[in-house]
């Protein structure tokens, strides 16, 4: 397979960006499988278990998701009775199930396998810088 940087749309951000996702997410993927969760799932997940009750409000702007996309993510979750939703009012909260609070362990194993798949590939310092970088990039194009 042709390496990104020499792809005749190497300079761009859109193309660039993207071919990085897909790499990510494919690490990503394979890391969450021993729990049967998308990296998606299991981030609002490991979320709910630190800070049971949150609103999805709070989950959305953490996870930089759409509110739609929290509720499809909360609503699988509850499917696998891993999440429970109470209402107060208007006022949803998300916490974890007894089942979620099992998983906890095996999530945070996933995490540092995620960490270590990556870290064997790039340095610490790239890492870092990479990720700040790309965060401060992504805040300005959210103005």
């Amino acid at each position: 397979m042709m390496k990104t940087t020499d792809s005749k749309y190497c300079k761009c951000l859109y193309f660039t960006t993207n071919a990085l996702a897909r790499k990510v997410e494919k690490l990503a993927i394979e890391s969450w499988k021993p729990v049967d969760l998308s990296p998606s799932h299991a981030y609002l997940l490991m979320m709910v278990l630190e800070q049971p009750g949150l609103q999805p409000g709070c989950l959305a702007n953490h996870l930089q998701l759409s509110p739609s996309t929290i509720t499809r993510l909360i609503e699988k979750l509850e499917e696998k009775s891993l999440v429970i939703r109470t209402y107060e009012g208007k006022i949803t909260n998300v916490f974890p199930s007894e089942k979620a609070k099992l998983l906890s362990p095996d999530l945070h194993k996933c995490v540092q396998h995620f960490n270590n798949q990556y870290s064997h590939i790039l340095e610490k310092d790239e890492i870092k810088a990479m990720v700040s970088s790309m965060g401060t990039l992504a805040d300005k194009l959210a103005t």
